[in-house]
């Protein structure tokens, strides 16, 4: 990562130092539990990897979205002389604690979510074809984790490309190339992840068994995730 820290010293170029930004948001220790989270939620479908990459691009459209909106408000409140630290301390608390019971729930319904006969909302746990399933969850988990911002994101958003932004004619722009920079390894993950799974699957012969054990898997992932937050929160 060092020499991300001196690209980012030499960058004078507003869009560059956005996509260095957000690709230090995304490789950062501290983002590293949601990153492989998603990572593995986007891998999940191993018998279909148009589907990883279609999923992949509403996950990157669902994060735009979020930091894209944040950012336009804040750059809109700095530019009328308005504090945002106080905004940050409020979105990264209630981040903080909704994204542990989240994922908890989100974990136990793609385990049991069909025992309810409830309509699943893209986080079903079993095997699909269909090209819908899983958009809305992917898109939900892309705002969800773009909004649980830890020390390390909250300074590199907040601290150095809202305030970038705000004194740049072209400003508004700068989240969104942020938000997809921050989606780019996790993209790149999810793909090799699904074509490695795909090609283990054939050769076992039972790709259909394999993906849905590996979908419980995914699940468990989101449990365990969610409740280290939580926990982390709590104490």
């Amino acid at each position: 990562m060092d020499w991300l820290y001196s690209l980012l010293d030499s960058s004078s170029v507003p869009v560059v130092t956005a996509l260095i930004l957000g690709i230090l948001t995304a490789v950062s220790p501290c983002p590293l539990a949601t990153n492989l989270t998603a990572v593995a939620y986007l891998g999940r479908e191993i018998d279909n990897r148009r589907k990883v990459f279609y999923l992949g691009l509403l996950y990157t459209l669902g994060r735009t979205v979020a930091y894209s909106a944040l950012g336009a408000a804040l750059i809109f409140l700095i530019r009328k002389g308005k504090d945002a630290f106080g905004i940050q301390d409020a979105i990264s608390t209630i981040g903080e604690w909704i994204l542990g019971p989240a994922l908890v729930l989100i974990g136990l319904f793609m385990l049991f979510g069909h025992l309810l006969h409830l309509p699943k909302f893209g986080f079903s746990g079993q095997a699909s074809g269909s090209w819908t399933q899983g958009a809305l969850g992917a898109f939900i988990l892309g705002v969800l984790f773009a909004m649980a911002f830890c020390p390390t994101s909250g300074m590199l958003y907040f601290g150095m490309l809202i305030p970038m932004s705000a004194v740049e004619s072209g400003g508004y722009l700068l989240p969104v190339v942020y938000a997809i920079a921050t989606s780019l390894p996790v993209l790149v993950a999810a793909w090799i992840i699904a074509y490695s799974m795909q090609s283990l699957g054939r050769v076992m012969g039972k790709i259909a068994i394999f993906q849905r054990w590996f979908n419980r898997l995914v699940a468990i992932l989101f449990i365990l995730v969610g409740l280290y937050y939580t926990v982390t929160i709590i104490l």
